[in-house]
């Protein structure tokens, strides 16, 4: 089991991470607006943060170079430094060094931080010539003891500190605080020990002590209280002048603070307490998290399995204990689900590197764009959306937007522009990529499609059909190979990585104007709520958003549409998948099928079933690596009655039976065999994924 001081550290690095993604956001908004000062002091605060955490968890090396990084940010807000291109890069170079330290700090190359430390100095060093209009000798870069050079003078403070009841329960300690101060210059301090109770009550995890110091240094009012920045909320502070002179001996204030600070509150653990105070977030693992789901999916197979046997027995006690646990489970499966929810954000944010290097790599004025950013996804599901969006930015980057020059001929304006955008679209997440670059010439891609043998050259194919084969394995249009792309791997991964979301993609484009790629995503991998059909004898279960509306419909309007599978709903003639012909189910059909008219990308589609049995909700489960390439079933679940049902794709299924129509290879939409070789989704073959998963699950529960 892990150590508490491990378990803090992986807090740390996670934290730090995070600080890390929006540090580099705040350096490129920077980079465009270098006069803004919030975002000055948003890069300090960042980094006064990883500093003063990194010390407290034992990453020295990191606290010790963010504090460098630290110095020279403070110049620029003390105006002595400027917002520099250069700088900007320089740090964000930085930051990927300090990356290499959280992922490993004893293999991180000690010479590379002492190379970007150099340039760093040589930059400070330069900003003051140039301020001071004097040459300023080349020394290291200073600490936070050295004189401002834009202080003239030095100036003495007092400084009252007394922390509150929380401070040590959230993570800080006084003694780095303290310690912090004695670096900026000359420190006495005297401890006040007369709040300390008896030992019997004393509460370890809070500080009874407050110090009063004297402070020495040529630090701004706003340098000094930036040192208390994380916890002014939490303490009594009070920092004002000097109004007599201070003595020129100076205490130790290491030694002083050490001898009177519980050690153990350098951990930094956050403990759980009765007060109001109590931060109101804690971190847990990921792993953690799915586990419990998947309990929450058991309890919900239970609950199902409960209410069905409430149903058959005439009891009102044993019904309205059905009836709560049906609405706790409901509860905890609404909350489990939430608390995997998150923003987007932090997945738009970290392309805004991507884009500033690819720009400057390509030689291309680019500008990355966010829309949606709030827009919230499983994590589960976001996690695994970063390398699609990352090849179809590198994609937009290399192949769809041009040099300045061409821009320049084509009346475009000089700097291209990618946005990122996420929106709902009923139980689904739209996240498109949008260029206003060259656009796709479908012509291109056909003729390329046909000199590689995908097509032959007589056929026709739609524009769907055209961009669809940008996707496939090795397939580029590209002259040069470069080191960005062209290869024809990027497509071919997202593909790959949008069919195990359960996802789609869409392509739209205007040569001359530009591309935008849309994946349809499902907000969550875990929990759907579905509609429960029957087919023959087999169970299957359309997810309830995509479903619109159920008509009947006879075994003489089939007949009599003479394999034309269309339905007149509303006046409007709907395309129709027999299901019973798609899985080849050999027994006799009821007198009336229903038609389940589903939303897909290629407009209203009906899927026909022989009976609907209603709503439920489904707890998604694997269908293991056997069944990888059946596309139009996207999982299984466990019934009340411990029957297995599987869960369909409408979208898959009608994009296979227009493409099937469109071909004509295949004959008509449902005629029997449609897509069957594609699929492997013929009775045997269901009856067998049935089997399987239900093996599955029997091994997964718990004893």
């Amino acid at each position: 089991m892990a150590s508490n001081s491990d378990q803090f550290r992986q807090a740390f690095r996670e934290e730090a991470l995070e600080i890390l993604v929006d540090l580099e956001s705040t350096l490129l908004e920077l980079n465009r607006n270098r006069d803004d000062s919030d975002l000055v002091n948003r890069a300090f605060r960042a980094l006064h943060t990883l500093k003063g955490s990194g010390s407290m968890f034992g990453f020295d090396r990191l606290a010790d170079f963010a504090h460098k990084l630290e110095n020279a940010f403070d110049a620029v807000r003390n105006g002595t430094l400027a917002a520099s291109e250069n700088l900007i890069d320089l740090t964000l170079r930085a930051l990927d060094y300090i990356r290499a330290l959280l992922d490993d700090d004893s293999a991180a190359d000690a010479g590379l931080g002492s190379a970007l430390l150099e340039q760093l100095c040589f930059m400070v060093n330069c900003g003051r010539e140039n301020a001071n209009r004097e040459t300023v000798p080349a020394l290291p870069l200073p600490s936070a003891s050295t004189p401002d050079a834009g202080q003239e003078v030095e100036s003495e403070w007092t400084i009252h500190f007394a922390p509150g009841p929380q401070l040590m329960r959230n993570g800080s300690d006084p003694l780095l605080l303290i310690r912090e101060l004695g670096q900026m210059g000359a420190l006495e301090v005297a401890a006040c020990m007369d709040a300390i109770p008896p030992l019997d009550s004393l509460d370890a995890e809070q500080c009874y002590i407050a110090w009063d110091l004297v402070l020495r240094t040529r630090a701004s009012l706003d340098a000094i209280r930036d040192v208390f920045i994380f916890v002014e909320d939490c303490c009594d502070l009070k920092i004002e002048p000097a109004t007599l002179p201070v003595a020129p001996a100076v205490a130790e204030a290491d030694a002083t603070a050490q001898a009177l600070v519980d050690p153990r509150s350098s951990q930094g653990g956050r403990r759980e307490h009765d007060s109001p105070d109590v931060a109101s977030s804690i971190r847990v693992a990921a792993a953690k998290l799915d586990c419990f789901v998947n309990l929450v999916g058991e309890l919900v197979t239970v609950q199902a399995r409960l209410s069905e046997l409430a149903a058959t027995r005439d009891d009102a006690e044993v019904s309205a204990v059905a009836e709560d646990v049906e609405r706790l489970a409901s509860s905890l499966r609404d909350n489990s689900m939430d608390m995997r929810m998150m923003p987007i954000r932090g997945t738009f944010e970290k392309f805004r590197r991507l884009v500033h290097d690819l720009a400057r790599s390509l030689g291309k004025n680019v500008e990355l764009t966010v829309e949606g950013a709030e827009t919230e996804l499983d994590k589960s599901v976001i996690d695994q959306l970063n390398d699609p969006l990352m090849h179809l930015i590198r994609n937009s980057m290399d192949h769809g937007i041009g040099g300045p020059e061409e821009r320049a001929a084509r009346g475009k304006p000089a700097m291209a522009s990618i946005h990122l955008g996420a929106r709902y679209s009923g139980a689904c997440v739209l996240i498109s990529v949008a260029d206003d670059g060259r656009g796709i010439d479908a012509e291109a891609v056909r003729a390329k499609a046909i000199e590689r043998g995908l097509v032959s050259s007589d056929t026709m194919l739609s524009e769907t059909e055209i961009y669809a084969l940008l996707f496939q394995p090795g397939f580029s249009t590209a002259k040069q190979v470069s080191d960005i792309s062209g290869r024809g791997v990027g497509l071919d991964v997202v593909r790959r990585n949008i069919d195990k979301l359960r996802g789609s993609i869409d392509v739209a484009s205007k040569p001359g104007e530009g591309t935008t790629v849309t994946l349809r995503l499902p907000l969550t991998l875990a929990i759907i709520d579905g509609l429960l059909v029957t087919v023959g004898k087999g169970y299957f279960v359309l997810p309830l958003a995509s479903t619109l509306e159920c008509v009947e419909i006879s075994h003489q309007k089939i007949a009599a549409a003479d394999g034309n599978h269309l339905i007149s709903v509303h006046g409007e003639a709907v395309p129709y998948l027999r299901l019973r012909d798609q899985f080849e189910v050999s027994d006799a059909a009821p007198p009336f099928e229903r038609v389940m008219l589903v939303d897909t990308q290629e407009g209203r589609f009906g899927l026909v079933v022989d009976g609907v049995l209603g709503n439920c909700q489904t707890m998604i489960k694997s269908l293991g690596r056997v069944y990888r390439h059946v596309q139009t079933i996207s999982g299984a679940t466990i019934l009340g009655n411990g029957t297995v049902a599987l869960i369909l794709d409408p979208e898959r299924l009608a994009q296979d039976a227009v493409r099937a129509t469109e071909r004509g290879s295949r004959g008509r939409p449902g005629t029997k065999g449609n897509g069957r070789n594609r699929n492997g989704t013929g009775e045997n073959a269901v009856q067998s994924m049935t089997a399987t998963t239900q093996g599955e699950a029997a091994e997964a529960k718990p004893a």
